[in-house]
This record gives structure tokens, sequence and C-alpha cells, in this order.
């Protein structure tokens, strides 16, 4: 059938040959309805979303354009830049022939990446902070065109400027807050904690317990990191304490003395060996080393002990003579493990002089560290309040005649300083305090038995000095006869040693000298000590009488 258009399209009334008021007969001749001319827009608007839908299919088959390795809000930071590329990856089967990439207008360097045709690797180059614009461009051909991707990036490289407030805890068991300001930061995290800054920048995050030394870690949103690491001090509480051996606790006749003191509150707190200058443990050890070296002993329980103590109303200072350990030394040489040894540059074990020639262990050799960090975890973990080195330093003598085996490009002085802050490390997870014995020279001698006060009052909780009297030469600040004048010595190297700790948290705890060496020692030259050592400030001490044997009246 032949359709005559023209007539068709005609105006109704043309076409019309029946009564308007009949729909039947309104027809034309061919046999159209009255309607057509909605039926042709139809048909018409059919072929237009037709053709239409060809085309979307097309372009939907085009080029498609993936960026990789760009965040989706465009920032980018400090630690993206550093990779310094992303990838333009296309469609399954899309392969990126002379696409072009460029940031402001700039084409950057662009190669294939993983052997794909489909995938590249875009290197971004130097760019500067600021807002900038990324496009990529894939030519096409009619009827889908070029495929483009624009991007907006903002590149900030600047870390949030982090400042953390000196924190200081009333006890280990105690809730802690870390303050500080972070401008810039999105995001704090202090041992695992998280928190958001205020718009000012300041945060506070609240730890249920003083971790010791933490990191604390601000984050902007372009990924930018500043980090801070941080000292929550917890100061030990006053010690006023006599120093007894494993031995000497065993005896009920040098035992109940000391009790006595603790009683009367004289003293707050026992010093007791938990490792002495023979190498010997007083208590039962359970570490490893210990006992196959045969050095735990038994002398006393340590538990016992504790709770006895406690009991009275006193704390527990256990001491550790580190590294003078003629039994470690003697089996370590024996079976082998010469490292573990203080050596001459031959290769000998180093003589000692009056301590003897396997008397001293290598503070730089692994296993000695670790040996003494273990005694110290395991005390600490049985209910010693306090662990307290003594001898942790390098032999006397000439540097140049001895050998540290793992010392590496490090100096003694630090070496023996981190293994301090390893241990306190270690101990502060089972909330005891840190101390260390120092030589009364080392004050101003750090080299002289790698013994840097500074160094080690960073790490330590309180420093131990050891000013005897009758261990100072004639002469030593100004004094001609330190051993006849007490007062003066002792004021004299406190101060110091109060100065040379200063800008740290650790507190002088100095070791007073309770016995006769040369001049007989009472109840006033006792006393004459501690008066010096409070002119200075220095309430608390650790009285040293290697018999066991205190002068009470010489005590509060």
């Amino acid at each position: 059938m032949r359709l005559d258009w023209k007539n068709w399209l005609r105006s109704p009334t043309s076409r019309t040959s029946g009564s308007a008021s009949d729909p039947a007969a309104s027809a034309s001749p061919a046999g159209f309805p009255r309607r057509r001319p909605v039926i042709l827009v139809c048909v018409l608007l059919a072929l237009v979303l037709a053709i239409g839908g060809t085309l979307s299919l097309r372009a939907a088959h085009g080029t498609t354009l993936n960026l990789v390795g760009l965040p989706n809000d465009g920032k980018l930071g400090a630690q993206l830049l550093r990779t310094g590329e992303f990838e333009v990856t296309g469609g399954e089967g899309d392969e990126l022939k002379g696409a072009k990439v460029t940031l402001d207008g700039k084409p950057l360097r662009t190669r294939a990446a993983h052997g794909s045709a489909s995938a590249l690797s875009v290197g971004l180059g130097d760019v500067k902070d600021g807002t900038h614009e990324l496009r990529v461009t894939q030519p096409g051909s009619w009827p889908t065109g070029d495929t483009e991707v624009v991007r907006k990036l903002t590149v900030d490289t600047e870390a949030p400027r982090l400042k953390v407030a000196d924190t200081k805890a009333d006890g280990f068991r105690e809730p802690v807050t870390v303050r500080g300001t972070a401008a810039g930061a999105r995001k704090i995290t202090v041992a695992g904690r998280t928190a958001k800054p205020a718009k000012d920048g300041a945060f506070a995050v609240r730890l249920p317990r003083p971790p010791g030394r933490t990191t604390v870690t601000a984050t902007d949103a372009a990924g930018n990191t500043a980090r801070h690491e941080a000292e929550l001090t917890v100061h030990r509480p006053l010690l006023r304490a006599v120093h007894v051996s494993a031995q000497g606790w065993a005896s009920d006749a040098l035992r109940k003395p000391v009790m006595k003191l603790l009683k009367q509150k004289k003293i707050n707190a026992v010093q007791l060996d938990i490792k002495d200058e023979l190498g010997e443990i007083g208590y039962a050890s359970k570490v490893p080393l210990a006992k196959s070296v045969g050095a735990a002993k038994g002398y006393y329980d340590a538990k016992k002990a504790i709770k006895e103590i406690h009991a009275a109303g006193g704390t527990v200072v256990g001491r550790i003579v580190a590294f003078r350990d003629p039994i470690l030394a003697t089996k370590s040489w024996k079976s082998g493990h010469r490292d573990r040894v203080v050596r001459t540059p031959g290769g000998g074990a180093y003589n000692g002089g009056s301590y003897g020639q396997l008397s001293f262990t290598n503070f730089a050799n692994k296993e000695v560290r670790q040996y003494n960090i273990d005694l110290a975890a395991e005390a600490a973990k049985l209910g010693f309040d306090d662990i307290l080195y003594d001898y942790i330093r390098r032999p006397d003598g000439p540097i140049r005649k001895m050998s540290f085996p793992g010392l590496g490009d490090t100096t003694p002085e630090r070496s023996v300083a981190d293994v301090v802050g390893e241990t306190r490390a270690a101990v502060r997870k089972h909330n005891a305090f840190l101390g260390v014995s120092v030589f009364g020279i080392a004050v101003d001698r750090p080299k002289e038995i790698a013994q840097d006060v500074g160094l080690l009052a960073q790490e330590a909780d309180y420093i131990a000095p050891m000013i005897y009297p009758s261990h100072w030469a004639k002469g030593e600040y100004g004094v001609s006869d330190p051993n006849s004048h007490p007062y003066p010595i002792t004021k004299r190297s406190l101060a110091a040693f109060a100065k040379k700790t200063r800008h740290t948290d650790a507190q002088i705890v100095p070791w007073i000298q309770d016995f006769s060496l040369g001049v007989s020692y009472g109840d006033k030259e006792v006393r004459a000590q501690l008066d010096a050592a409070r002119s200075d400030g220095i309430k608390g001490f650790l009285l040293w009488n290697p018999g066991v044997q205190y002068h009470g009246g010489a005590l509060d």
C-alpha cells in the first residue's frame, strides 16, 4: 500500500467525509484513523530515541579512564608525593594510545605500566603546595569523540605543628591525660588511642595508666604526620632506704634491726640485693641463663620478703649488679661464649685489676644486656617496687686496653644508657621504678667508666650517686680531706649532680656512707652527709654498709 503523505498531513477538515459527531465516519479513503498525527509523532519520537540509544551505546563503548593511586578527595600529602606516581587505566580491551596527561596545562611524564597497553604510569614530578588541575585525555573518533577526566588536586606537604605538654602522673595505676596542640591536624593518636583536636588544635587523650615513653602522632587531612616522643613522668615518692645483701636478709640478726628502722619510720624502704658483686642471685630466679650458669642461689624467698616489707609499710628496692659478674663471665669464657666478656684488643680476657681477670661482662653484648633486663623484669613482676642498677659501666682503666665486641659505631656511654632505657621500658610494664647507681666522678668525667650522667638521667627515674667521702681524692671540690669532712664534700658533689640533671625529670637519691674506711664513722658523720644533701634540696637517701649494720641515731 502506498501512502500519500501530502494528503495525509493536510488539515483534518479537508480529510473528513463524515459527520463530526460520528467518529466512525472520520476515516480517510486510505483507511487511516483520525488520530494519525498523534501516531506520527510517536513514530518520529521512537526513531529519535532509537538513534539516541545508539549514540549512548557507542559512548558507553568508548574508552574508560580510571585514576589509580590518587585519593578521592584529591588531597595529596608529603607521604603520597614521595612515591611520585599514579596510574591511568582503561577498561577491559581499551588501549591507551596517545593519551595525554597534563598538570596545569603542562604535560607529565608517562610510561606503560605492568607491561599492559591499557595502563599508564604517570610521574607527578615536583609539585608545589596549592591547588592544581589534572587533565587526562584519550583521543577518540566519531561518534564517541575524546574521553577526558579532569581532577582538582590540592597539594599540602606541611605536617601539623605538634606540641605536647609535660605530662606527670600521680602513680603507675592512675589514669593520665596527655595534652597539647596540633594546628592543622585531623587526628591525634597516643598509645593506640585516638582523638579529634578542637578547632584551635588543642587535644587531650586520656590513658588508663602512664605508659612511660610513648609516641604522640598528629595526622592531617592530606596524610602528613608529625610525631613527638613523649615522656610520661611518674615521680618516685621520697626514698629513704638501707642496703641489705641477700645473705644479710637471710640472717635474723641483720634483718630484724633493719625491720625495726622501718617500723620506726626512720626509713621507708629496704634495698634488697637481687644480683650482687659475685654474680649471685639471691632468690631462685627462673631466668634461663641464670639457671644455666648456676647463678640462682635462693638465699631468700623473694615473694615472702616483699610481703613482709610491704606489711611493715615499706617498699622494696631490688639492686642488680649489672656488668660486674664473675659467674657469668667465667662460665661464658669457658663455654666459648667469649664475646660476653670484656676483652683485650688481642682477644684475651681483660684483667679487671682488683676485681679479677674474669670479673666484667661485656655491656655491648646482646645476651649480657638481655640477661640483666630479664632479671629486672622478673623482679618487677614478683613485686619489687624499684630496680636499682649498680656497676652499670665498663671496667676501670684505659679504654685503649679494652675491646667490647658488638659495640659497633656507638660510644660506650650511649650503649650503657641504652641498656638503662630498655630496662626502664621492661620494668615499667610491671609498675616499677628504675634507678641507676653512678660513681661520683661520673658527673664531670663521663668517659672515665662509660657513665654519662646527662644521658642516664634521660633514661632513669632517679640517679643514685655514690659520693662516699672516703672515695674522693684529696682536694676534690676544694676539700682538702674529704673523708674527714663529710659535709662539704657531700654538699658540693651533689650540687654538681643536681645541676647536671636539672633539665631532666630524674631525681637524685644519693648513696650515703655508713661505714668506716680510714676514718671512724658514726651517727655524727652520717648525719653530716644527710644534712648536706638537704641543703641541696635532696631529702632521699640510700645508706650503704656492706655489713648491713646502720646508725639509726643519724636518722629522723
